[in-house]
């Protein structure tokens, strides 16, 4: 209320990482950054938290928070000079310890959380032992974009290290980002929500198309079979009648195939 259509709101998003059988993607739409709306809408979530570098999270009680390794690389990548290479620039070689653990976390994707866990301790602890060893010994610039990825590594060091403890998750965020990439490029489009009503709308319209994509369903069709079949169940369907149109039942597939 009294805010322009031009003022600056928010859209979070939350999502599970690839490992999850009922994979989500849920959007909501907030009227700041305060950490206290993630606490909110995690209040019951017991486990591992990956994020970004924002202190909000820091709210969130109960979990673990696990730092994003995507996040930590693109510091290094904004701190190269045009052209840098390892023999030239120091963030070109933060930057190549980062490539190098991914490119570890590769190999290890099909494995069991258990197993890639002892793998992650076996084989990628000793690259991170590098890592850090060689960050303490960065003096840089004061000012400089390197001072900037410096200091963020420092300070996350203890969530950037977390994912070794916990097979089960993500040395990244990407999923979120990937997830909210569609929303940010709509934005330049559309530009503004008018009220509240409509980024909420939005917010919903976003959880189904995204939570279809990342369950493998075509979302025209989804959404399709969601507003022709839901009207069946009444005004105040039971959560175990719409557990069968969530994106990951196989009776919305069934149903799915109807419109196809």
């Amino acid at each position: 209320p009294g805010k322009a259509a031009t003022s600056q709101s928010r859209m979070w998003v939350y999502s599970s990482n690839r490992y999850c059988a009922k994979p989500v993607r849920y959007f909501e739409y907030q009227p700041d950054r305060s950490g206290k709306h993630p606490s909110q809408l995690l209040k019951d979530f017991k486990g591992c938290l990956v994020t970004d570098g924002y202190s909000g999270y820091d709210k969130v009680e109960g979990v673990v928070r696990c730092g994003c390794w995507a996040h930590m690389r693109r510091k290094w990548r904004e701190a190269m000079p045009k052209g840098a290479t390892t023999a030239t620039s120091k963030a070109a070689i933060g930057y190549e310890y980062c490539t190098k653990l991914f490119a570890q976390e590769k190999k290890f994707a099909e494995l069991t959380p258990k197993r890639r866990e002892e793998a992650r301790h076996g084989k990628v602890e000793l690259l991170l032992d590098a890592y850090w060893s060689w960050v303490e010994k960065l003096d840089p610039a004061p000012g400089s974009k390197l001072e900037d990825a410096v200091v963020y590594a420092r300070n996350q060091k203890t969530y950037l290290n977390a994912f070794l403890d916990h097979g089960e998750v993500d040395i990244s965020n990407n999923a979120a980002e990937n997830a909210i990439r569609p929303f940010v490029v709509g934005r330049k489009n559309w530009l503004f929500s008018d009220t509240p009503k409509g980024a909420d709308s939005s917010a919903i319209v976003y959880t189904m198309v995204e939570s279809a994509k990342a369950n493998g369903l075509e979302p025209y069709l989804y959404l399709r079979c969601l507003l022709e079949e839901l009207r069946f169940l009444g005004n105040t369907p039971s959560a175990a009648d719409l557990e069968d149109f969530m994106p990951w039942s196989p009776m919305i597939r069934r149903l799915i195939d109807k419109y196809n």
